[in-house]
């Protein structure tokens, strides 16, 4: 036998940068980040700027998800339309898709394995495979949905009653998000050093009011390794010290609140506590927009330096946003969860194709009865009438939300200043140290 060791290893050395420079192919790449480049959704009678009310939103009943159209229906609310609109990524999220998507796989048990950044799958979505709805949530997961840092101030969370619409109570938070791993905007890329926890993304957030919560924080630490669960640690002001959450905490009403802790950003979990189902992909309606001045905005101040409006809430009990509503590519995810103790029987997420943000969700209690809806209004970082400072970072940026309650005929509404940002979110901030320190 013959043997070309010199021969052989140039092949070996070819082969190997073949494959470390395999790409995803331009084509997947397009239709993922950038669907309307040559297509517009479209409905049979369906006409941006239409308002859907109780008159005529039988007529729209397919774009619609099942629980706002049941609230149109009702007459609590009208959904009013624009036409659909881009909302391109930041520039490198997607070169890192081409560069990494080809190498990326899910295990038996649904764990991303191989993932460098970027989209973890960009591919459409195909209903013949058992994993397709686990591989969208990874999407979500792995999304620049806060980008690789981004800060929530000033953050109101009003409560009201469906009927009467009054504040019964309003808190004001500050919020930061950081992604540790995975980074594409800022520096460090792509990850943030030391890091011996391996912690994917912290949240930290803080009550600045009422008084009686004041300075009450909460941090949450999602790991790298998704079977490792969560670390979350709440700081109570009136009793001065830190408790770590329990796991089954996560599930309880956040601070009287209509909203879990797991509800947060649409779906704040890990994705191996739920078995997620691809349903399907369709045109929906999401509360989407590149036009802040066509908004309804507060004329309640929020008393914010830059002048900054939040949209106003109206509708039934002051509970919807007055925004307009975009036709776009979605694709719909059933989760189902894990643990048979949890409150909820599925969480129904409507997730816009284009950014792999979660535009909507809504929940079944345990008996299988319609429970909560979550729409989270999105406004993209180069917005007519945006924040100058989030222009360029290719973020669909949230601008307002609603946790609500139906059955307690309640709910939350969230308005906020998000700002993508490096400088307001140093690593030192996310530990529980430094809620200690705070809280001096």
């Amino acid at each position: 036998m013959k043997h070309y060791p010199g021969r052989i290893a140039a092949i070996i050395v070819m082969a190997f940068t073949i494959s470390s420079h395999a790409q995803i192919s331009e084509d997947v790449v397009q239709e993922s980040f950038f669907p309307y480049k040559d297509w517009t959704p479209s409905y049979d009678g369906y006409s941006p700027g239409v308002v859907i009310n109780a008159s005529n939103v039988d007529q729209y009943q397919d774009i619609m998800d099942d629980f706002t159209f049941r609230y149109v229906k009702k007459g609590w609310y009208e959904v009013q339309t624009a036409e659909t609109t881009s909302m391109p990524l930041h520039d490198n999220y997607v070169q890192a898709t081409r560069d990494n998507a080809h190498s990326n796989t899910l295990s038996a048990e649904g764990i991303l394995q191989n993932f460098q950044a970027g989209r973890p799958f960009p591919q459409e979505p195909d209903s013949s495979d058992a994993q397709a709805g686990t591989k969208l949530i990874w999407n979500f997961q792995r999304s620049i949905n806060a980008g690789d840092s981004e800060t929530i101030h000033p953050f109101w969370w009003t409560f009201r009653g469906l009927n009467k619409g009054n504040v019964e109570r309003r808190i004001k938070f500050e919020w930061h998000f950081l992604n540790w791993q995975h980074r594409v905007m800022f520096d460090p890329k792509p990850a943030i050093e030391p890091n011996p926890g391996q912690i994917f993304r912290s949240v930290y957030g803080t009550v600045l009011e009422p008084f009686d919560l004041g300075n009450t924080q909460l941090l949450i630490q999602r790991y790298e390794d998704d079977l490792k669960r969560d670390d979350a640690w709440l700081y109570l002001g009136f009793q001065r010290r830190v408790r770590r959450l329990a796991s089954g905490q996560i599930t309880d009403a956040f601070l009287g609140s209509d909203a879990m802790i797991e509800d947060f950003e649409g779906y704040n979990g890990r994705v191996s506590d739920y078995n997620w189902d691809y349903v399907e992909t369709k045109n929906v309606l999401l509360p989407y927009y590149n036009d802040r001045t066509q908004q309804t905005l507060d004329t309640e101040p929020a008393n914010d330096p830059d002048g900054f409006q939040f949209i106003k809430m109206g509708g039934q009990g002051n509970c919807f946003p007055l925004v307009t509503w975009q036709l776009r590519k979605v694709h719909i995810i059933n989760g189902t969860p894990k643990d048979p103790n949890h409150p909820l029987s599925r969480r129904v997420a409507y997730q816009d194709a284009q950014t792999g943000t979660l535009g909507l969700v809504y929940i079944y209690d345990k008996k299988g009865d319609p429970w909560k809806w979550f729409p989270i209004c999105k406004v993209h970082s180069d917005a007519k009438g945006g924040l100058v400072r989030n222009k360029g970072t290719g973020v669909a940026i949230d601008d307002c939300a609603v946790f609500f309650d139906e059955q307690a005929a309640h709910c939350t509404t969230l308005q906020f200043k998000s700002l993508i940002n490096s400088g307001e979110n140093p690593a030192n901030i996310f530990n529980v140290q430094q809620m200690r320190k705070k809280g001096r």
